[in-house]
């Protein structure tokens, strides 16, 4: 077996893993924790693929921004866990229909090799490509306008997460410099003359 083929199953391992443990861990920074995680495993394997703008991609942009984005939103929503826990076991079958699908399907990808499909025989790219710049070319030629309507939702999302958060103007105390300057020592301090009263 190979040094890459070990290194493959190692990271899709670990991928499993903290997949797994994002659905399953109840704490939600806990499950957060967990995505970033599987977000360096699947770079991992993109790297293994030959996509190394993919593999900084998915650390940068998921790692780096959207998991930040994910923590603030459970951070500051007052998030009901118990209830939403409660329909669950409800999603099983659902679930359980997905993952068959999906396990399927990396099966299909894993059995290539028992039936004549080799890596030597994929094309390779030839010394000296960029994959970097090939991708960049791609999107901003034939694909710049999906491009542009995708950075528009995630727009639109950072613009509702901003407004579901918001709660109003706080009202708290603050003090203002220029009173507390021409204040005089006679505003700060006032003697009261009381009475004394003679007890018996």
């Amino acid at each position: 077996m190979e040094f890459k083929t070990v290194v493959f199953y190692a990271l899709s391992a670990v991928l499993i893993f903290a997949s797994l443990r994002v659905i399953t861990a109840r704490n939600p920074v806990v499950a957060a924790l967990h995505l970033i995680l599987a977000f360096f495993s699947a770079g991992g394997i993109w790297a293994l693929l030959q996509a190394e703008f993919l593999a900084i991609s998915i650390v940068l942009v998921y790692v780096g921004a959207v998991m930040v984005l994910f923590l603030f939103v459970v951070m500051m929503l007052d998030i009901n866990l118990d209830r939403i826990r409660e329909g669950f076991w409800s999603y099983l079958p659902l679930g359980a229909i997905v993952g068959i699908v999906m396990v399927a399907e990396l099966g299909a990808v894993l059995g290539a090799n028992y039936v004549g499909v080799l890596e030597a025989d994929a094309p390779q790219t030839p010394a000296g490509t960029s994959n970097t710049k090939a991708l960049g070319r791609l999107i901003y030629t034939d694909f710049v306008y999906p491009f542009e309507l995708a950075s528009v939702i995630l727009l639109v999302a950072i613009i509702a997460a901003i407004a579901i958060t918001y709660r109003g103007p706080k009202k708290t105390k603050y003090t203002d410099p220029a009173k507390q300057i021409r204040v005089q020592a006679k505003d700060r301090v006032r003697v009261l003359q009381m009475p004394a009263e003679k007890q018996d």
